[in-house]
């Protein structure tokens, strides 16, 4: 059974239709919103997923201004809307986000398929509550975050593996880590070994591939870690890419295209799936030394 879709997948369906129905009547942003109750900066925002409009009466202005007349029609559209108002159940982290990352939540959620390369620390659905907890410590007096800032995002991070464990209709996650990802210490042997275990058990799902591309290799490497999210028909695939203070989310066509080749290449490149809980043991040995 299909799992329900969240607010803001629905916020992206609607903005598209809305977008699409504008185009056709031939109007501008600012003449769309002439006499309305919003600004066209909100319908901007509206048509690219980034917020609702408040009110279902906005709706069915818009409609009547695109010569929407059959009810079914905006029916249709009134449901989905209804839909993105529903309450996200990240907003009590909303303030600890950095810009773009609340949508990239919202999108990840409601994924068919995500398609990761990290070349510089474990995977984010992939880390242990021990290993987040010392990624973000060791962050803390460098980019002089706050305690509570810390507490926020390891919980955040933590309630997010659940994409992936949930019993129902399960997130497919095919992730690439490079072999510096996973050779990276932090805290204690203890905890890369409790690390190394987590992963190899999460690369056991049937929706889950962990690969590894080795030192050795002799293969291209994406620069950037970045994720490629797949839905289902007839919405586009978007890629995430991040940095330390924002995510950005892009779902133009040549970008996809250009993060899917950087994609298989490494795929293509790193060792068989089947072959990734060998090279954990091997790390996890070596931590006992």
């Amino acid at each position: 059974m299909a799992a329900k879709k969240g607010p803001t997948i629905r916020r992206v369906q609607l903005g598209k239709e809305l977008r699409r129905l504008r185009e056709r009547a031939g109007m501008s942003l600012v003449q769309a919103v002439d006499g309305l109750a919003f600004s066209d900066t909100k319908l901007w925002r509206v048509e690219r997923g980034m917020t609702s409009l408040d009110k279902l009466s906005d709706l069915r202005s818009l409609c009547e201004r695109y010569g929407i007349e059959d009810e079914e029609d905006v029916e249709f559209l009134l449901k989905i809307q209804r839909e993105s108002l529903s309450r996200d159940w990240w907003i009590p982290y909303r303030n600890v986000m950095p810009s773009g990352m609340e949508m990239f939540i919202g999108l990840e959620r409601d994924a068919r398929r995500l398609r990761g390369w990290q070349p510089n620390v474990v995977y984010g659905l992939l880390q242990s509550e021990r290993y987040a907890r010392a990624l973000f410590e060791a962050a803390k007096p460098v980019e002089e975050t706050t305690t509570e800032f810390m507490e926020y995002h390891l919980q955040l991070r933590m309630e997010r593996k659940e994409l992936i464990t949930r019993s129902e209709d399960p997130v497919e996650l095919r992730i690439i880590m490079s072999e510096g990802a996973l050779r990276q210490v932090l805290g204690d042997a203890e905890l890369m070994r409790e690390q190394y275990v987590l992963i190899a058990e999460l690369a056991g799902l049937d929706n889950v591939t962990v690969q590894v591309l080795p030192w050795a290799t002799p293969a291209y490497r994406a620069t950037n870690n970045f994720v490629l999210m797949d839905f289902e028909s007839p919405l586009p695939s978007v890629v995430e890419i991040d940095d330390a203070k924002s995510v950005t989310l892009v779902d133009k066509q040549s970008e996809i295209w250009k993060h899917t080749r950087r994609f298989d290449s490494m795929c293509a490149s790193a060792l068989n799936p089947g072959e990734t809980p060998r090279f954990l043991e091997r790390l996890a040995r070596e931590q006992t030394r």
